[in-house]
């Protein structure tokens, strides 16, 4: 088994996702009004519904697109970021010209290259960039450090949890 990359966990609340996705938008508006949004699929639609609502957009299509084959928290460090594969490619762009990407995060860049060479017209946003994946993508709210898991609110359960201090002992 491979020893994990990811030494933090950063939980996000539905709160926090929702504040910081419509800061995204805030950040949007200085940009050329977009015909569309394209939601990267699953983390992107929660954050794409957000932003195209901020910014009255009607038009949302999806993208789908495969990188984390293992999605278990308790097997974080056999995680593996493998090929990407595009399963879904949007149905009213051909280049992405005038329309914005959302996705929740930018991780390694790997799924940001396949879709920025499948659209690379797009403007691409994300609410979370760790910086490997950071210089892919347009527009992004908070940068956290490479070696961070964020479970995002989809991802959990209310449940008491031991304070930070335990874990550093």
């Amino acid at each position: 088994m491979q020893e994990s990359v990811y030494t933090k966990g950063f939980p996000v609340s539905w709160e926090e996702l929702h504040r910081t996705a419509k800061a995204l938008a805030w950040r949007l508006l200085e940009e050329p009004k977009f015909d569309g949004v394209i939601a990267i699929t699953r983390g992107g639609l929660v954050p794409a519904a957000i932003v195209a609502r901020e910014l009255e957009i009607r038009v949302v299509d999806t993208l789908s697109a495969i990188s984390y084959h293992d999605n278990s928290a308790e097997k974080l460090d056999e995680k593996q970021q493998e090929t990407v594969q595009i399963v879904k490619a949007p149905s009213y762009t051909k280049t992405g010209k005038n329309w914005l990407i959302v996705d929740d995060l930018v991780d390694t860049g790997e799924t940001a290259k396949a879709v920025r060479a499948l659209l690379p017209k797009a403007h691409f946003a994300t609410v979370y960039a760790k910086p490997a994946g950071r210089p892919l993508v347009d527009t992004f709210v908070t940068e956290v450090s490479q070696d961070t898991w964020i479970y995002f609110p989809w991802d959990l359960e209310p449940r008491p949890v031991d304070p930070i201090s335990f874990n550093n002992r």
